[in-house]
């Protein structure tokens, strides 16, 4: 990771705002949620455009030109349209549209972050790519049933961007799994979008369709059966203790789900990196924000050993070790 970066939109919903219009007590959406702020896009904004800023952000970090890009990779969980790609868009946004830089996406979800890096560092170490753009950008705002806390109330929007490279004696990729199981495909879902439920090939009504649905509870136990052992897989896979990883970024899916697996895992809480709280779930974007915010803070030092850990829609878990 030569530089990262990352970008938010400049409206902030705070929870207090929440309580009123859902008929709840004051302090009841951030009791509920965990989340006292999120940051929520406004109709000028747009994946792209949130995740161009991102990009300046992550190319100066690592002092790297638009013009030395040989590649531009999305790992969005939600679309910008129906086609062409994110990253074609993102392109066009970064002023690259006469390039012919390759661009393309890289669908995990939640997951898409680690997903990417895990799929980006063969081509990068076979010499095919020197410089790598990767953005996550995600608005999720348009999507929530605002009537429905435990879902609504734990989403915000935002863009993170990394440039990779290859290590050459610096950081480095440890170790990387990713697994999907899909007898939870149904528990986080937005059915529209694509072919399967297109407006013209069914005969209900559309628009519940085009709204996020979760069953938090499934996913939590399906998740929690299933991320010890690929901690295991991951540490045996580096050669490492858990002792010896520096810092642990989550995808910040919840604060209970966080909370929950950090002391199953037996990870201190003081080496989680949670910016939940004002940040919201973001989906793809919330792990690689959470890891800028960290790198820019200080707290995140070169040489040190990350783990990068989440899950899905899918639903699908992964995790990464990275040297920084």
């Amino acid at each position: 990771m030569l530089g990262t970066g990352h970008s938010l939109p400049s409206r902030v919903l705070t929870s207090a705002e929440l309580d009123t219009p859902l008929g709840l007590a004051p302090g009841s959406v951030a009791r509920i949620s965990g989340v006292h702020q999120r940051h929520v896009a406004g109709p000028a904004d747009n994946a792209a455009s949130l995740g161009a800023s991102a990009a300046h952000q992550a190319l100066q970090a690592a002092g790297v030109g638009l013009d030395e890009l040989d590649l531009i990779v999305c790992a969005n969980a939600t679309q910008d349209q129906g086609m062409p790609c994110n990253a074609a868009l993102l392109q066009r946004e970064l002023g690259l549209g006469h390039s012919g830089i390759p661009a393309l996406d890289i669908n995990a979800s939640c997951l898409g972050f680690i997903a990417a890096l895990d799929t980006l560092s063969w081509p990068i170490q076979a010499g095919q790519y020197r410089r790598v753009l990767l953005v996550c950008a995600d608005i999720a705002s348009c999507g929530l049933d605002w009537q429905q806390v435990e879902v609504s109330g734990i989403f915000g929007d935002g863009a993170a961007a990394v440039v990779l490279g290859p290590g050459d004696g610096g950081g480095k990729v440890l170790a990387s799994r990713l697994k999907t199981y899909a007898e939870g495909a149904e528990l986080c879902q937005i059915p529209a979008g694509g072919s399967r439920f297109h407006p013209r090939r069914i005969d209900q009504p559309f628009e519940p369709l085009t709204s996020f649905s979760m069953h938090g509870k499934r996913v939590f136990r399906l998740a929690a059966q299933h991320l010890p052992a690929l901690l295991d897989d991951l540490l045996a896979q580096a050669g490492l203790g858990l002792a010896q990883i520096d810092w642990v970024i989550p995808h910040q899916a919840s604060q209970q789900a966080m909370t929950h697996a950090a002391r199953r895992l037996g990870v201190a809480p003081g080496k989680v990196i949670d910016i939940f709280a004002r940040h919201g779930n973001q989906v793809a974007a919330s792990l690689p924000t959470a890891l800028d915010i960290a790198v820019r803070d200080g707290r995140i030092q070169r040489g040190q050993r990350l783990m990068l850990i989440g899950t899905g829609a899918g639903l699908s878990l992964g995790g990464a070790i990275l040297e920084f």
